[in-house]
């Protein structure tokens, strides 16, 4: 990206110094700097200064709703293909480990710079794919990467898209993939594995599944739109092999660590008084091996049991009886 059009993308940068895309413009600043373009590093970094200051003096105004994409139909019934989420319903807040993060923030910043990684014939990130188990954050690192990125974010209806007669299955998904083709938005494949398993797996539908993948090996392929796809799986292994290959990156978002949760556990009960006898680094100890939904379902339910009996803190015997009824509904 040439010093022009870095500049008009940093005049367009709006926001406080503790937004995420306030960050990715300071590092990019800060690479800027490592390459010896010190007059321009300063000019952006001043940009992005008075950026942050006319931001925090202008008064708030409510933002118009964002205008929705008509996603495509399916033939049969005319629902859409695809579900918009709004962009104040996105979930962002996440703890992740700082090699998780990093990787997070690659694809972010490549997007970014896609048009300065063009000149040389360099593509930015823009087919992910993230496997793990269920509850540990993959399809909220999707909503996560929208929100930073400022994309519109849509979630694939694959109850709309496999359908019981034979071609409309393959005609769906290239109907989608068509759409979004030159349209920049994060599309959520959620639970890809419905569509993306091994074709030797079943022997009553093979022949459906073996059009269905190949169908979707190609438009994989093929794809280089405006926006990013990401796929999530908990079953990577039931994954037809030759789909890894059509990603461009692939992440596992593994279960927490005992620091990670201690430090979920204490972001979540931040608005609440914990009891002095609660340690959360042995409660931490207790939980290991939990998703983070699982934990932060936990600490909730305590948090409400508290509320409703008027508690002015969370007690032990609130923690102790929320964990035990969620480990034995995740056992």
């Amino acid at each position: 990206m040439n010093q022009a059009l870095l500049t008009r993308l940093f005049k367009s940068i709006d926001g406080d110094s503790n937004t995420s895309l306030i960050k990715i413009a300071y590092s990019i600043i800060e690479d800027e700097k490592r390459k010896g373009h010190n007059r321009l590093a300063d000019k952006l970094d001043a940009i992005i200064s008075e950026n942050i200051i006319s931001k925090e003096k202008k008064p708030k105004l409510k933002l118009a709703k964002e205008k929705v994409y008509k996603m495509p139909l399916d033939r049969r019934y005319r629902l859409p293909l695809a579900t918009h989420i709004e962009r104040d319903y996105l979930r962002r807040d996440m703890v992740l480990s700082q090699e998780i993060e990093d990787k997070i923030l690659r694809i972010e910043k490549e997007y970014l710079a896609r048009e300065r990684l063009a000149k040389y014939g360099l593509k930015p990130r823009k087919k992910i794919l993230l496997y793990g188990s269920s509850g540990c954050g993959k399809s909220m690192t999707a909503e996560r990467l929208a929100w930073n990125l400022g994309l519109p974010f849509y979630k694939v209806r694959f109850d709309t898209i496999m359908s019981s007669y034979l071609g409309e299955s393959a005609s769906n998904l290239q109907k989608l993939f068509e759409s979004i083709e030159s349209y920049p938005c994060v599309l959520l494949l959620d639970e890809f594995d419905i569509i993306g398993k091994q074709r030797n797996i079943s022997s009553n539908d093979v022949g459906e599944i073996h059009r269905i993948v190949n169908i979707l090996l190609g438009l994989l392929e093929e794809y280089d739109g405006e926006g990013i796809i990401i796929a999530t799986t908990n079953l990577e292994g039931s994954l037809d092999k030759a789909l890894f290959r059509r990603f461009d990156d692939f992440i596992e978002l593994p279960k927490p660590t005992e620091k990670e949760i201690t430090e979920l556990l204490i972001k979540t009960f931040s608005a609440l008084k914990l009891g002095k006898s609660i340690n959360l680094k042995n409660y931490a100890k207790k939980m290991l091996g939990l998703s983070y939904a699982i934990i932060v379902k936990i600490a909730n339910d305590a948090a409400k049991k508290a509320v409703i009996n008027s508690s002015k803190e969370i007690s032990t015997d609130y923690l102790d009886i929320a964990l035990e009824e969620n480990q034995a509904i995740n056992m």
